[in-house]
């Protein structure tokens, strides 16, 4: 299936890509891999992630098949030099940071493994939903190697050291209540309906001012890496920044004027 990111045209091997609305929808497409992220995926992704950003609001993620991601594609990392071991690392870093720190929300449907890069992946958006068929778990310890997508930075921030340091020493894997109970997703949901949810989420985000969005997936990770007292001074910048844009003006003056609705609590399931 031919695809254009820019004026760029490609075959997509490893990932799929449609638009909903204001959503962009990817899909991790290498089923009978159990979507094993290799260099080639990593490659297409980047153009994805870049294609997203152009034509899109909000994004959304998930895998084909019966698991999202069982991570790390084994049969190719073996062949490899520490060398090269170290730019793969490098390049997974720098293209799931486009997704965390780029110019989208971004939305996580996650079911059955969500294994090793897979949850290093996951880690990388900004909201996780789970089906309750979905398993976590970082078996590197078990292989022999050390996590190298990120984990070691963005999942250990979200379930803690001690959690993950048990993941990895033991081989545990958590189902998806769990993984709610350590802050590695935020939504359950039953089988089959993550992603449902996952486009409802970002579809909803996709409303919002693109200036707070950008705010919200960029400012708060920085401002947890700082001091509270400099966090609390880069806060005060952003702030007013956002509120004096024409579009905070326009919503603003529309929920005093009573033409937007009030704040009221929501279901999350």
């Amino acid at each position: 299936l031919e695809k254009s990111v820019g004026r760029t045209s490609l075959d997509l091997k490893y990932l799929t890509y449609e638009l909903r609305g204001n959503v962009a929808l990817v899909g991790l497409n290498r089923p009978e891999k159990r979507n094993a992220i290799s260099d080639a995926f990593v490659e297409e992704l980047a153009l994805i992630v870049r294609k997203a950003e152009a034509e899109a609001k909000a994004a959304g993620i998930h895998g084909h098949g019966t698991h999202f991601c069982a991570g790390l594609d084994l049969a190719e990392h073996v062949k490899k030099t520490p060398f090269e071991g170290v730019h793969g690392s490098r390049r997974w870093h720098e293209v799931f940071g486009w997704i965390q720190k780029g110019k989208l929300p971004w939305f996580a449907a996650l079911h059955g493994a969500v294994v090793g890069g897979g949850l290093e992946l996951a880690s990388s958006v900004h909201v996780r939903v789970a089906d309750k068929s979905a398993f976590f778990a970082l078996p590197e310890g078990q292989r022999g190697i050390f996590v190298g997508g990120g984990a070691s930075v963005r999942s250990a921030r979200l379930m803690g050291l001690a959690r993950m340091t048990d993941m990895m020493l033991t081989g545990r894997a958590v189902d998806a209540d769990t993984a709610e109970r350590w802050n590695i997703v935020q939504y359950v949901v039953p089988e089959g309906e993550a992603l449902e949810k996952a486009i409802a989420l970002a579809a909803h985000a996709a409303t919002n001012a693109e200036i707070s969005n950008y705010a919200i997936i960029n400012a708060l990770p920085r401002i947890q890496d700082m001091a509270s007292d400099d966090g609390l001074f880069v806060q005060s910048f952003i702030a007013p920044f956002t509120a004096t844009s024409p579009e905070a003006e326009e919503r603003l003056n529309a929920f005093l004027n009573k033409k937007a609705g009030k704040v009221a609590v929501t279901k999350d399931d």
